[in-house]
């Protein structure tokens, strides 16, 4: 039988042999090689450049300086871990000598290695973004020509945010590879939608000094590629033996393995975390270069982002979150079936990418057509998480009684809620601090501030014309403004004036005034000064210059005009300027502690109505409190957001609630010097508005304005204010979803405050907080203005849609009412009659001062203008008493956005209705937005211009000169 199988003739195993034996001696030397120095020699080339630029913080190269020529020209910016040869790695992977074939002028900015220079381990995004700038300034000075900026991974971030600093100037294109613009789209790494990375990041952020060496970055992301990075490294052995195998690909390996990590500096890391991970200011806007806010939607050049579709590192929904960033500028993108690695570096790279990128560039240079490979971005706005419930809808459907109890429900119900980990640990501290504040408990407006100026004194605080101010500047700021005050000889209790526009210093004055223990009586520069200075028990006013002027009977000193230069009118008016002294010589008086203020003790005092029905408004430090900690709690506010006060200072939902919620939310407080329609959305995404605050009708303009840029995809999750009008309200969640409208309601008398945490109920202002003082609608004789008994001599409550007039329990003030519902009790009435329907939820109808006394008795206008309100064409509208003799004629007066028929009113009132409906151009507003019904009622029964009355049998007709006679009272 022959056998299958042939014994080999000696010559082959000799030459089996020799082959052996040569593998293992290459195999061996090869292996030696790589021991010794790191990898095998090679005989390639870095691409040819010169250093044209040496700064502190970067070297500026260009790249094949012997061919210059007019070109287009691209500045490549690196990320942080990597150096700047990720553009050059290799001669079959160079990014800049493709470029260069191509037709087209490479440049590299060169961060180094920053753990090998002077201060290089404390750079910061500043550092990195102001040396990008200044790159663009030196190639344009130099070629002449604009740049195309283009970036990889943070160094794309990098570029998007240079480019936002700069307002596009310079910058022809802006071209990404893999960088996120909005990183709540999805977690990075492949990390769990459900783990709370915001707690993370943010203990992470905290730590500046955190620098990360290269060699731990580079494990790092071969741990998240675990068989890609074992299976390279076996390749590389089993291949070790043949050189001529390895060559072509060791420049490549040897950077990824090792030498092309570099340190990330603490500062930058930390502020990276801190601003773009956890608060995702690249969609929001707001982060700061160079102290100077900045936002992506002030990008307007050209964008071409290329999308890893397998890139774990920097999934495709981050990347592509700059369309909505950035929503003026022109956005593309190439989507490439790669990684992270290999959208710039990987073995097709130079094949794919790059081109791509040339005929991107020449193209918009004005050569060429557009690439088949670029098309529009693929939006994916789905957004990874939101608020959810705002505040958790405070865990509970709030409205029970103390804030004992009513914490304890938010605290159980909060801790039986699955994955609402990261709002409840926001939600539960600041119920906590409020369950635990009595009388004497040491609370103020200014040691809010000491306490998070002691925690994170970097963080900024506040925002104001394009400017950041740190907490600890502010701190500084507050603690000068003492030494002045108490320079002039303010004393703790002492009421001392505020007059000041929205300005920082008004904040610091504020503050100072806390610290010290006095009381900010905030004057309004539209209010009767006179009348306020004496209800308001003032002898001093701290005035900024534009104000001090007006102040008449009382002592003035200035504030705030320093950085304005010296006015010489308003010096004269001043006893003394406050920011010309040296108050580093102030001596401090022995008495003075820093905020000695007791919850019970008088804060503020604050004003409403006008000439001799203006009225003040006491606020203590507790009635603060609750406004500012019941605020933060509903909107669930934190240090991502940024709450922007359109009201001045001294109105109450600027001090209470925009201010009082910032701090106790440890959010970002944006001031605006005024409100312009026209010049919002400009101003919230550069600030990185989420939770914009309003009164009245002040946002009907942006509401009816023609659309603006800005407002596509914009980051506003909340409006929070009072006194909205429901069709208003219904057109803005319409018009600026998913923006919701947060209504709140805080009586003038006592400590009442309720919100509307749903949003389900335009025009319902809800429950009462937790913490907040219970309420009760009592029955109310609408003619006599007084409360209705029952047979036991008690107030009646009011049931569900009846009318009545709001009591708040307890309190200090001096028309308190006992013996209310029950013996003993103490009562506050508000002066503000309600509704609550058969959900618990209140809705306000009226003032008791606003009752019209018609023939058929006394009506609430409240009631009229919301059911006027609600009809289809009717923009804003008012209701008013016109003096008739013994009675009132019931009047509403309307303003359109669509046509109204006289058939429109009678379906709205088939019961009963006002006597005469007014179509007019225009209502007057209050500066705080209020529509205002005196000029209306001194018009009264109009001879021109478009009106209805209403006829015997209900319906509404074109008002007749006849009708007008039968009308006015003979």
């Amino acid at each position: 039988m022959t056998s299958l199988f042939k014994a080999p003739a000696p010559k082959d195993l000799a030459r089996f042999g020799t082959r052996l034996a040569r593998g293992l001696t290459a195999t061996a030397q090869n292996a030696l090689e790589v021991a010794r120095f790191g990898g095998l020699r090679t005989d390639e080339q870095a691409s040819p450049h010169e250093i044209v630029a040496e700064q502190p913080v970067y070297k500026l190269r260009r790249y094949f300086p012997e061919t210059l020529g007019d070109r287009p020209v691209v500045l490549l910016v690196p990320p942080l871990m990597l150096t700047a040869e990720i553009y050059d790695i290799a001669p079959t992977a160079s990014a800049v000598g493709v470029l260069h074939d191509l037709g087209v002028d490479p440049w590299v900015v060169d961060f180094g290695h920053p753990e090998d220079e002077p201060g290089g381990l404390q750079r910061d995004i500043s550092d990195h973004v102001l040396a990008i700038s200044d790159a663009i300034d030196r190639i344009q000075e130099i070629t002449g020509r604009d740049v195309h900026l283009a970036g990889y991974s943070q160094g794309g971030m990098f570029a998007y945010q240079t480019a936002a600093y700069r307002r596009s100037q310079g910058i022809e294109s802006l071209v990404t590879f893999g960088s996120p613009a909005d990183l709540d789209a999805a977690n990075p790494f492949g990390v769990p939608a459900w783990f709370p990375r915001r707690p993370v990041v943010d203990l992470l952020g905290q730590l500046p000094n955190l620098s990360i060496p290269g060699w731990v970055t580079r494990n790092g992301f071969q741990i998240l590629s675990p068989t890609k990075s074992v299976r390279n490294r076996l390749e590389f052995l089993l291949q070790l033996h043949d050189r001529e195998v390895l060559a072509p690909r060791e420049r490549q390996r040897r950077f990824m393995q090792g030498e092309g990590w570099v340190a990330w500096p603490g500062p930058a890391l930390a502020e990276f975390l801190r601003q773009f991970v956890a608060h995702n200011r690249m969609l929001r806007g707001g982060f700061v270069i160079g102290g100077r806010l900045s936002s992506l939607a002030d990008i307007s050049c050209p964008v071409l982002a290329f999308v890893g579709e397998v890139d774990e590192i920097a999934p495709t929904a981050m990347v592509r979150g700059i369309v909505r960033a950035a929503p003026r500028a022109e956005v593309y993108e190439a989507t490439q079936r790669t990684g992270h690695f290999g959208l710039v570096a990987g073995s097709h790279a130079a094949g794919t990418t790059w081109p791509v990128v040339a005929g991107w560039i020449h193209w918009r240079s004005g050569q060429g057509m557009i690439p088949q490979e670029i098309g529009p971005v693929k939006d994916e706005e789905q957004g990874m998480r939101g608020k959810m419930g705002y505040g958790l809808e405070l865990a509970v459907q709030v409205g029970s009684g103390a804030v004992r109890s009513a914490a304890g429900a938010v605290a159980s119900a909060v801790h039986g809620l699955v994955g609402l980990g990261e709002e409840a640990a926001e939600l539960l501290p600041r119920l906590r601090r409020l369950e635990r504040i009595e009388p004497d408990t040491r609370m103020s407006f200014g040691l809010l501030l000491d306490e998070q100026a002691r925690r994170n004194p970097d963080e900024v605080l506040f925002l104001y014309e394009d400017r950041a101010h740190t907490r600890a500047a502010a701190e500084r700021r507050i603690d000068a403004v003492v030494r002045g005050l108490l320079s002039i000889g303010i004393r703790q209790g002492e009421h001392v004036g505020v007059l000041m526009s929205n300005r920082p210093s008004a904040l610091a004055l504020v503050a100072a005034l806390s610290r010290l223990g006095a009381v900010a009586v905030m004057l309004r520069p539209d209010g009767d000064l006179p009348r306020e200075i004496e209800l308001g028990q003032v002898r001093r006013v701290v005035a900024d210059p534009v104000h001090a002027r007006l102040v008449e009977g009382a002592e003035v000193f200035l504030l705030g005009g320093s950085d304005r230069g010296p006015d010489p009118e308003a010096a004269d008016h001043a006893a003394a300027d406050l920011d010309r002294m040296d108050t580093d010589l102030v001596e401090v008086p022995g008495w003075y502690r820093p905020n000695p203020g007791r919850a019970g003790d008088l804060a503020f005092i604050l004003f409403s109505g006008d000439g001799r029905h203006t009225k003040a408004i006491r606020i203590t430090n507790r009635r603060w409190a609750l406004s500012a900690f019941g605020t933060a709690s509903s909107a669930a506010l934190s240090p991502a957001d940024t709450v922007y006060s359109l009201a001045p200072i001294s109105h109450p939902s600027a001090l209470l609630m925009s201010l009082g919620g910032a701090v106790a939310g440890g959010s970002r407080l944006a001031l605006a010097s005024g409100y312009d329609p026209a010049t919002f959305w400009d101003e919230a995404r550069r600030y990185g508005v989420t939770v914009a605050s309003y009164t009245w009708t002040l946002l009907h303009g942006l509401v009816e304005a023609p659309p603006h840029p800005g407002e596509r995809h914009h980051s506003v999750r909340l409006f929070i204010g009072s006194g909205m009008p429901r069709g208003l309200w219904r057109r803005l969640e319409t018009r600026l979803a998913p923006a919701r409208v947060l209504e709140f309601y805080a009586s003038t008398e006592g400590e009442a405050i309720m919100v509307n945490l749903t949003g389900k109920k335009p025009g319902a202002v809800g429950r009462s907080l937790p913490g907040s003082a219970p309420v009760r609608i009592a029955k109310y004789d609408l003619e006599r203005l007084e409360l209705v008994p029952g047979s036991d001599g008690f107030a009646v409550e009011c049931g569900p849609g009846e009318t009545g007039i709001l009591l708040a329990e307890g309190g200090t003030a001096p028309d308190l009412l006992r013996g209310v519902f029950a013996p003993g009790d103490s009562w506050i009435t508000t002066g503000d009659l309600f509704q609550r329907d058969a959900d618990g939820d209140h809705w306000m109808v009226g003032r008791t001062a606003e009752i019209a006394r018609t023939a058929a008795g006394p009506v609430p206008c409240g009631i009229i203008r919301d059911r006027i309100g609600d009809v289809p064409g009717v923009d804003l509208a008012v209701a008013y008493a016109i003096p008739a003799g013994r009675h009132d004629l019931l009047a509403a007066a309307v303003t359109l956005r669509a046509p109204v028929t006289a058939a429109d009113f009678t379906a709205a009132f088939p019961d009963r209705g006002p006597d005469l409906i007014r179509v007019v151009d225009e209502i007057d507003a209050s500066p705080y937005a209020r529509l205002l019904t005196t000029r209306l009622r001194t018009e009264a029964i109009p001879d021109q211009g478009t009106a209805y009355y209403r006829d015997a049998s209900g319906s509404y007709r074109p008002l007749t000169p006849t009708a007008r006679t039968r009308l006015r009272p003979q």
